[in-house]
């Protein structure tokens, strides 16, 4: 993306999509200042998997890169060891160290995907750098500058003192730990999810109480998920990783909502408002079909994205079984369904496998099966097994 001369039109691509900005006055004063700013995002390694719903702020972050700004990624390997409470009603567990770790490492290589990895645009921090050395005194000195009813202010803290849920006090420090990172780094932005919001202010309340120039706050909305209800979620299934392959990432792509292009086009696309609008008047599966392009070909590229869109309509607009179908093996008797389902990776667990199959979204040959209980005869003949519409395998014995 070149580079956006007029602060009018840097302001109105950085809003592009934004729920709020804290405050719009003081993010054009920064960007007139014409020096390069730095742009925070706090990312706790908690989970190895990036999604989209990750990447709607990264994709912000790149746009303050593609105008000369300094990303800033700031893995929270520290934080991560309390667990940010936002949204939960009850206590994180704690992870251990490796685990933190080696997720760090995945986000890392996945928010490569999207952001300029140049060492002049990205700088990668980890909190553990200087929360690991803080003092008991210096952590005392820190919570003088919040009071309990400042922490009690969050809504699920809230909810959890009306239901007489425990909350740690390691609970409250969460937010403060990240405002902190925000005072070591220097931030002059801050992005995070509509989720984030106490926290990311909490830092700008946090700088001031340093004497610094307070941070801009840009929230950016949750991401639906493919259901069209829940937020995407690796817990709830209902996610597109990055790391998805070609064709099953245009195949969940093609499976949302209607409803939820308007949302993806502005969130997960740089194609212009005047644009989108006109793809969404015409016919949803032709609108569908050029977002799932779009998004493939960002973690791809346009051949794999063409030859993704190809298969997609291969099997299912002319119902043919895909090209490159897996074999598994397994041994030749007896099996039951859902351990099948686990064996060849359909299902995470028996009680998964078995809710897909009572759902009704289980054949196996030409029999759609709908007991949960059922078992099937694996022999040295290939059959195929299918759950939904885009998982399917042939499984033989050997």
């Amino acid at each position: 993306m070149a580079t956006i001369a007029s602060i009018d039109e840097q302001m109105q691509l950085l809003s592009r999509g934004a729920e709020h900005v804290y405050s719009q006055t003081e993010l054009a004063a920064k960007l007139k200042s014409g020096r390069r700013l730095r742009i925070k995002l706090g990312m706790d390694p908690t989970a190895p998997d990036i999604h989209l719903g990750h990447t709607v702020v990264l994709r912000k972050m790149r746009q303050f890169q593609d105008l000369g700004h300094v990303a800033v990624l700031l893995i929270g390997d520290y934080t991560a060891r309390i667990g940010d409470p936002t949204g939960r009603d009850s206590t994180r567990p704690i992870l251990d160290e490796a685990t933190i770790t080696a997720n760090a490492e995945t986000y890392l290589a996945q928010a490569g995907k999207i952001l300029d990895t140049d060492p002049e645009k990205l700088e990668v921090v980890r909190n553990s750098d200087w929360l690991a050395k803080l003092s008991f005194a210096d952590v005392l000195r820190l919570t003088g500058y919040v009071t309990v009813q400042q922490m009690l202010h969050r809504e699920n803290f809230k909810l959890r003192m009306r239901n007489d849920t425990e909350i740690m006090v390691s609970e409250f420090m969460y937010p403060l730990m990240q405002a902190y990172d925000s005072v070591v780094i220097k931030a002059d932005v801050e992005l995070g999810g509509t989720d984030q919001t106490f926290n990311n202010l909490m830092g700008r309340e946090l700088m001031a109480k340093h004497q610094m120039e307070k941070q801009v706050v840009l929230t950016m909305p949750i991401l639906v998920g493919l259901d069209g209800t829940e937020k995407m979620s690796k817990s709830k299934g209902n996610y597109v990783a990055v790391t998805d392959d070609a064709n099953d990432m245009f195949g969940k792509i093609m499976s949302i909502p209607d409803t939820l292009m308007s949302n993806y086009f502005t969130l997960l696309t740089d194609l212009p408002t005047e644009e989108t609008a006109a793809l969404l008047e015409g016919h949803p599966r032709e609108t569908k079909d050029r977002l799932a392009r779009i998004i493939v070909e960002q973690f791809h590229d346009a051949q794999a994205a063409e030859a993704a869109a190809g298969e997609f309509k291969r099997r299912f607009a002319e119902k043919q079984l895909p090209t490159d179908m897996e074999v598994h093996t397994v041994e030749p008797g007896d099996h039951p369904l859902a351990g099948l389902m686990v064996k060849v990776g359909f299902a995470g667990s028996n009680s998964e496998a078995r809710r897909l199959i009572k759902g009704g979204a289980v054949s196996f040959g030409d029999d759609k099966i709908s007991d949960p209980t059922a078992h099937v005869n694996v022999t040295s003949d290939a059959v195929v097994l299918k759950v939904g519409k885009r998982r399917v395998c042939q499984v033989q014995a050997g």
